[in-house]
């Protein structure tokens, strides 16, 4: 038996799972941890990353192995996505985690990154034909998939706090701001050739964004465990109508919405412009939710290359 443990350095938050797996190559999440450091805060147009951006990111490390170093027979791997892949000051922040906890990293490219969302989700969805969207903080992975078999893939940089900073959406949204960020998301969705094809396939949403506005309706429609999102669905006109009533609210009205985290209120709409856009450029008529994605594919690529028992 072994404990094999995840660490996920994502732009917006850092997370931590870790599985016990046995023998045979069976696993199961024993414990799961999070921390809303959001290391792509302040960016900027330069992807600078910034001190207490990082200083925010190694605490949370910190405290993640305080946590797995209490298991017995521990396996670790840290991967780092869009903030950290983009960032020009990557070496310097990579060194400080390496020096101050021992960790090494891996940086996966957005293409990676696109590949291990779809191979944590494609076993843990019922359709065949979907386009995945992995909404994060940075960026956003694309995946076109036909028969359960990843197509295309791609990584965009408009992820929720991005397009929040970049377009000014953080609190009250004006009319202006909102159609600049919807263009700009088009434009770039616009360049992929590939992604007219999928026209009409629902869409299959991950990701910290979609966990909120998964969470949103559930609590509206009294289900009785909002977080089990597995396989959950709603149509494009209650995503609008969603889409609607966050652009009504300023940012203390909206943290005040049931299943909306108040430190996420502030890019939400960020966020779920991706996915209204990419819905109406390729006209996908309904959302399909996933609890899978990039650990998910992590711990799948390790158990196909772990030795035999």
């Amino acid at each position: 038996m072994e404990n094999f443990v995840i660490i996920d350095i994502g732009s917006n938050s850092v997370r931590m799972a870790i599985y016990e797996i046995d023998a045979a190559g069976k696993y199961r999440e024993v414990k799961r941890m999070k921390n809303d450091a959001r290391l792509s805060e302040g960016m900027g147009s330069n992807n600078i990353l910034q001190f207490s951006a990082m200083k925010r990111t190694i605490a949370a490390l910190h405290r993640f192995q305080t946590e797995y170093e209490q298991f017995p027979n521990v396996v670790v791997r840290t991967i780092a996505t869009a903030a950290v892949r983009q960032a020009q000051n990557q070496t310097d922040f990579l060194r400080s985690i390496k020096d101050e906890l021992g960790i090494e990293v891996r940086v996966l490219s957005g293409d990676q990154e696109a590949y291990f969302d779809y191979e944590g989700v494609v076993n843990r969805i019922k359709a065949h034909d979907f386009v995945l969207m992995d909404i994060g903080g940075a960026s956003v992975e694309i995946v076109h998939v036909r028969n359960r078999k990843a197509i295309n893939y791609v990584s965009l940089p408009t992820g929720a706090v991005k397009t929040t900073e970049r377009f000014c959406l953080q609190n009250q949204v004006t009319a202006a701001n909102f159609f600049a960020a919807q263009q700009h998301i088009i434009e770039q969705f616009s360049k992929i050739g590939w992604l007219g094809h999928p026209a009409h396939y629902p869409i299959v949403l991950i990701g910290g964004a979609a966990r909120t506005l998964a969470r949103i309706n559930r609590r509206q429609q009294h289900f009785r465990r909002v977080d089990e999102i597995q396989n959950y669905q709603l149509t494009r006109k209650q995503v609008e109508r969603t889409m609607q009533e966050l652009l009504s609210k300023n940012l203390a009205e909206r943290q005040q919405i049931n299943g909306l985290e108040s430190d996420r209120a502030d890019v939400i709409i960020g966020g779920l412009i991706n996915l209204t856009a990419v819905m109406d450029f390729i006209d996908s008529k309904r959302v399909i939710f996933s609890d899978g994605g990039v650990r998910e594919g992590v711990i799948n690529e390790y158990l196909e290359q772990r030795p035999q028992a």
